[in-house]
């Protein structure tokens, strides 16, 4: 079982098959998706990341924790850790929220907890977030949470048939 973490806010749970529809709500979301990796048209084309999530979690490589406010016991977001290698001590670390609940600091306080997890439990030392260049509110986020800017992949992935670079950003634990 992946454990729950709380702070004052928030409580941050295992992400489970029944949330197929909140993950497809957020991973549609035409305000979440421009900055986001991965997107989906439709609640059926988000089980692909349901699975990815259940075989993260199966084989020990990561997983996210849905971000829930406890005031209101509604979902907001999502946090994880992920591509954990555990030869290199070493995983990625992304999160998405929906619109309303930007600039609330509610990422900031999720993140103090799944960082103490991945360092103490885990046996992480190095956490990583790769950043589209124009997302300046993730790269603040992160900078804030005390990881440093390491440099730019330029045109190194391709999303809508245009070429885009990765910001990184790392964080030793």
């Amino acid at each position: 079982m992946f454990p729950e973490l709380t702070t004052e806010r928030l409580s941050l749970q295992q992400v489970l098959p029944e949330d197929q529809q909140f993950i497809f709500e957020g991973l549609s979301h035409p305000q979440v998706i421009p900055f986001f990796g991965v997107s989906y048209d439709s609640f059926e084309a988000t089980k692909k990341q349901m699975d990815w999530y259940a075989k993260a979690y199966e084989e020990d490589t990561g997983g996210p924790w849905k971000i829930i406010e406890k005031a209101s016991g509604k979902k907001i977001g999502v946090i994880a850790y992920y591509f954990h290698k555990h030869e290199h001590r070493k995983a990625e670390i992304g999160f998405w929220l929906f619109p309303e609940y930007w600039n609330k600091g509610f990422i900031t306080e999720a993140m103090q907890p799944v960082i103490s997890y991945c360092k103490n439990e885990k046996n992480i030392h190095r956490l990583e977030a790769f950043v589209e260049e124009g997302n300046a509110a993730s790269s603040k986020l992160l900078a804030k949470a005390g990881f440093q800017y390491e440099g730019k992949m330029k045109d190194c992935e391709i999303k809508n048939g245009k070429y885009i670079s990765l910001l990184i950003y790392g964080l030793i634990l």
